[in-house]
């Protein structure tokens, strides 16, 4: 009970926890600690900071290969998606426009095959 009065319960709504970020000069402050450690002390440097040791892991393999940087996470925009777009709905155009020429060229040999058929049987 944190209330003013003490009688009833706070009902404010506490902030959403935030997923942490950690930029390329802290992770390489770290690896470099980490390397610089004894045996047994990794596991205390872990707890003091907060971090996982698959998180360690991943940051070493980054540093090593160095590619250690603050890129950001999630999925990439397309810097094509206007082109991609347009070309879609060109695509969708033609196709209507094919599907019509198709329909015309079927109903001209049908028309073709009646006059060749009533041609036929004036002839006899």
């Amino acid at each position: 009970m944190s209330s003013s009065n003490g009688k009833y319960p706070t009902t404010e709504v506490q902030p959403r926890a935030r997923r942490r970020t950690f930029t390329a000069a802290y992770k390489r402050k770290i690896v470099e600690e980490a390397a610089g450690c004894k045996h047994g002390e990794v596991g205390a440097l872990l707890r003091r900071e907060g971090l996982y040791s698959s998180q360690l892991a991943t940051w070493r393999k980054a540093y090593e290969a160095g590619t250690l940087s603050d890129k950001p996470r999630g999925p990439r925009a397309n810097p094509n998606a206007a082109e991609v777009k347009r070309l879609e709905h060109e695509n969708a155009r033609l196709q209507r426009k094919l599907a019509q020429a198709e329909a015309i060229i079927e109903a001209q040999k049908k028309l073709a095959r009646l006059l060749v058929e009533q041609q036929e049987d004036e002839t006899l």
